[in-house]
C-alpha cells in the first residue's frame, strides 16, 4: 500500500531515474543514426525551454519529461536502416535493464530502491515506445513506423521534397512542394525559407532543395524524428 513516506521515492523516480532512463533511450538512437551516417545529430532531454547545451546535448527546463533525437542527411535511408533506428532507444533500455540485473546478479551492485526504479521504469519506457500509436503531435512512435516498414508501407519513410526557387521574370521567390504544387511567393529569400522550413518541418521525413543556375543544392534535411 502507497503511503506518505513513499514520496520521496516517487520524487526520486520522476527527477533523477527517468531522466537516465531518457538519455540512454535517446542514446540509442543517437548511436544508429550516427553508424547509418547521420549528420548534425542533436539530443535533447526534457520539454520547455533550453537551459543548457553541450556539445550534441540539451537540456531542457522540464527535464525530466521526454525526449528528443534529430539528424539530418541519413546515407543509408532504406527499410532496414530505419528500423535500427526506430528500434535503437528500446534496444539500450533493454540493454541497460539487463545490464543492471547482471551485475546484481553477481554483487558488483546492491539490489536497491535506484536499481529497482531504474529497472521497473525502463520496461515501463519500452512499453510505450514499441507500443504501435499516433502522438497527439502527429509523430509515430517507434513502435508504429517499426510495423508500418515491417508492414512494407515505405511512405513513411518516403521523402517529401520542398524547392526554393528564384523567379527572375516575377522577381520573387517561388516555394513548391514534392507535388510541384505552389505554396507560396515571397519578396525575400529569408521569407521563403522562413515558410518551406516550417512545412517541412510538420511533413517529415523531408528536405528543402534551393534551385539554382549550378544545379539543385540540398538545404536542410527533416527526417522522422524517433521519441
Amino acid at each position: 500500500m502507497v503511503s506518505i513516506s513513499d514520496i520521496p521515492k516517487f520524487l526520486l523516480a520522476f527527477f533523477l531515474v527517468l531522466p537516465v532512463i531518457s538519455i540512454l533511450h535517446e542514446a540509442g538512437h543517437v548511436f544508429f543514426a550516427w553508424l547509418m551516417g547521420g549528420k548534425n545529430i542533436k539530443v535533447s532531454v526534457g520539454s520547455g525551454q533550453p537551459v543548457f547545451k553541450w556539445g550534441m546535448i540539451e537540456i531542457r527546463q522540464y527535464y525530466f519529461w521526454y525526449g528528443l533525437c534529430t539528424y539530418e542527411n541519413i546515407k543509408r535511408k532504406n527499410k532496414f536502416a530505419n528500423i535500427l533506428i526506430f528500434s535503437g532507444g528500446a534496444l539500450f533500455n533493454l540493454l541497460g535493464a539487463i545490464g543492471v540485473m547482471i551485475l546484481i546478479e553477481n554483487e558488483v551492485l546492491e539490489a536497491g530502491i535506484l536499481t529497482y526504479q531504474f529497472t521497473y521504469f525502463s520496461l515501463y519506457y519500452i512499453f510505450f515506445a514499441l507500443l504501435p500509436m499516433l502522438y497527439p503531435g502527429g509523430n509515430y512512435s517507434d513502435g508504429k513506423m517499426i510495423l508500418d516498414l515491417l508492414r512494407n508501407k515505405e511512405n513513411v519513410i518516403k521523402e517529401h521534397r520542398y524547392r526554393i526557387k528564384w523567379k527572375e521574370e516575377k522577381k520573387e521567390w517561388e516555394v513548391t512542394d514534392h507535388n510541384d504544387r505552389l505554396i507560396g511567393n515571397f519578396e525575400k529569400e529569408e521569407e521563403a525559407m522562413k515558410k518551406a522550413r516550417r512545412v517541412a518541418g510538420k511533413n517529415r521525413p523531408s528536405s528543402i532543395i534551393k534551385i539554382t543556375e549550378e544545379g539543385d543544392r540540398e538545404i536542410q534535411n527533416y527526417p522522422k524524428i524517433p521519441l
